[in-house]
């Protein structure tokens, strides 16, 4: 086996995405899956669907789509739109 391929044993997880300039792309895309299926869920409590978030948004349904899909990404305004849209609020948290 050749010393690039032994790099990486033994570390961890974090530090291979760190090292190849990914962290910060996979923690947000994390988070806004995250924030997304928490949406979803509170949508579907509502018994909401997508033209009603965005008429509750004043916006398109096509902003609702973007702001839905993980891979996109969303200001922190856009989300914290969509929540209040809901009821719900954004939080932030530094940890």
């Amino acid at each position: 086996m050749s010393m690039a391929k032994k790099k990486h044993i033994g570390s961890n997880f974090n530090a291979f995405l760190e090292e190849e300039g990914l962290l910060e792309e996979v923690e947000a895309v994390a988070a806004k899956r995250v924030f997304v299926f928490q949406l979803e869920k509170e949508l579907q409590k509502q018994k909401l669907n997508k033209t009603d978030l965005a008429e509750r948004m004043g916006t398109s349904r096509s902003s609702v789509s973007r702001i839905l899909d993980p891979t996109k990404p969303s200001t922190l305004k856009s989300l914290s739109e969509a929540a209040r849209a809901i009821g719900k609020q954004l939080r932030l948290n530094i940890i």
